[in-house]
């Protein structure tokens, strides 16, 4: 795996720091081996490129000078000139990054660039009324704009796979375990229905926030509007319509912290629903287990010494990068506090965060959905492993077949108990055991207990849950089509 270089930092709020940049320009922070191809789709990683982040910037600065041309705050001639020359492709991360080993500020060298390809009467009103921080933190949610685009599509794809593998075991019954021991029998479909349920309200999570979070603010150096006074406020609305963002309730000068660490955690939350799939993929794979079994190509091996083995390795790597993308949760906390308007502790870190927060959960999305659609299901095992326990994983339903016919709740647990443990240490089958058993067969005829040791008698409402959450995904991702 090829690594971007270490170098030292030129940016200006960490002169002469060392950080991982690309050797084209230090400033623009591909955060994982990007150019690898090794994390992430093609797709997410192009909006944390070098290239394309400083073309936000770009397109950011254009789209302010166009709508102070709109309403009359500077010469139209000079905005579409600003917008010729940030569509040009002229202004390269060489040229920004020359210009910047002299300032050792990215912004201000950015501005420069855009000047350099403007006519002098146009130069003025580059970047007018703006400060540092309205490019960075716009251009920074243009690119989760985008980022968060990719991961609510792949997000309701995902709930969609799960609904559909739900509805297959809709009726299936199978082990419900609580502290890792057989408590009860459930639907195995249940346990895909409760992964689709919340991969479902993560896109409610998603649009609900977008409004908090994918801000503009075009408020200059101190969050007032500085130059551009009492229309500040209007070229802001404007520009965050074009640029399908939210203008910013009230900033210093930095959009609050608060907003940033809002999607931070956001995408660890989906993570983190993604670990706890993987987790439970990873025990059903356990050998004494076996109920399911991640796909397993023509070739692959599972271990260099160990012909046989299978190993869960993309449940795993889920689970290993959800431990990085949590962690990241706790360094934007620690960004929210600044000083005054604004320092610049929060400002190195953030060229890792967001990116490789949003390129980590591109990567488990991916993963992940390719071990649900193509996941092993041994419904033979499911069903063997109700029996493992010689039939006490129905000593629930026993429990409430006395309690209906009127025995006092702990008189009955008690003789289930006592059954139940004399059943272990015998290795007699439960079922016998409770047959046999005289307090507990005055109250109940052998049809009846029969019929309590019966799985597909003991579903409940898995049904019904499972096809209300099928019609839940189906209803949050149509509205998000």
């Amino acid at each position: 795996m090829r690594w971007q270089v270490l170098m030292t930092c030129s940016h200006a709020s960490s002169p002469g720091a060392r950080f991982i940049f690309s050797a084209a320009c230090p400033s623009f922070v591909p955060i994982l081996p990007i150019d690898s191809g090794r994390y992430g789709s093609k797709e997410m990683r192009a909006i944390f490129s070098d290239e394309q982040r400083l073309q936000y910037q770009l397109d950011f600065e254009a789209a302010v000078a166009q709508v102070q041309a709109r309403i009359k705050m500077v010469p139209e001639d000079a905005a579409k000139e600003i917008g010729r020359a940030a569509k040009s492709g002229k202004i390269t991360l060489e040229r920004v990054a020359e210009l910047e080993a002299k300032s050792e500020h990215d912004t201000a060298a950015m501005v420069e660039a855009i000047s350099e390809q403007v006519p002098a009467s146009a130069r003025p009103w580059v970047h007018y009324g703006l400060t540092s921080n309205d490019v960075v933190d716009t251009s920074t949610c243009m690119q989760m704009r985008d980022a968060f685009s990719i991961i609510e599509g792949k997000v309701a794809k995902l709930a969609q796979s799960l609904a559909d593998r739900a509805v297959e075991f809709r009726d299936v019954p199978a082990v419900g375990r609580t502290h890792g021991q057989h408590a009860s029998i459930i639907s195995f479909g249940l346990k895909f229905a409760v992964w689709a349920s919340e991969m479902a309200r993560h896109i409610e999570r998603i649009e609900e926030g977008k409004k908090r979070f994918l801000l503009c603010k075009t408020r200059g150096v101190v969050g007032t509007g500085s130059l551009m006074g009492d229309r500040a406020l209007e070229v802001e609305r404007l520009v965050a319509g074009d640029l399908g963002l939210w203008p910013v309730d009230a900033a210093t000068q930095v959009i609050p912290r608060e907003r940033y660490s809002e999607m931070q955690f956001l995408m660890a939350l989906i993570g983190s629903t993604l670990d706890k799939m993987a987790i439970e993929i990873r025990n059903l794979q356990r050998t004494e287990i076996a109920e399911v079994a991640e796909p397993f190509k023509k070739g692959q091996m599972g271990s260099s010494a160990v012909p046989v083995k299978r190993n869960p390795i993309k449940s795993e790597r889920v689970s290993s990068l959800a431990r990085m993308l949590k962690s990241l949760v706790s360094v934007s906390m620690d960004n929210i506090p600044l000083w005054h308007e604004r320092d610049l502790s929060n400002s190195a870190n953030e060229r890792f965060t967001l990116p490789m927060a949003a390129i980590l959960l591109d990567e488990m999305l991916n993963a992940t959905a390719k071990v649900v659609a193509e996941l092993k299901v041994n419904k033979e095992r499911v069903v063997a492993n109700l029996d493992m326990t010689k039939g006490q994983i129905y000593a629930e339903f026993v429990l409430e077949a006395l309690v209906k016919k009127g025995v006092a709740r702990f008189d009955a647990y008690r003789d289930i108990q006592r059954v139940a443990f004399a059943a272990i240490e015998s290795g007699e089958q439960f079922l016998d055991a409770v047959s046999k058993d005289e307090s507990i067969g005055k109250h109940l005829s052998r049809k009846e207990i029969a019929a309590i040791f019966q799985a597909e008698n003991h579903l409940a409402a898995s049904g019904k849950i499972v096809d209300n959450v099928a019609r839940l995904v189906k209803d949050i991702t149509k509205k998000n089509e």
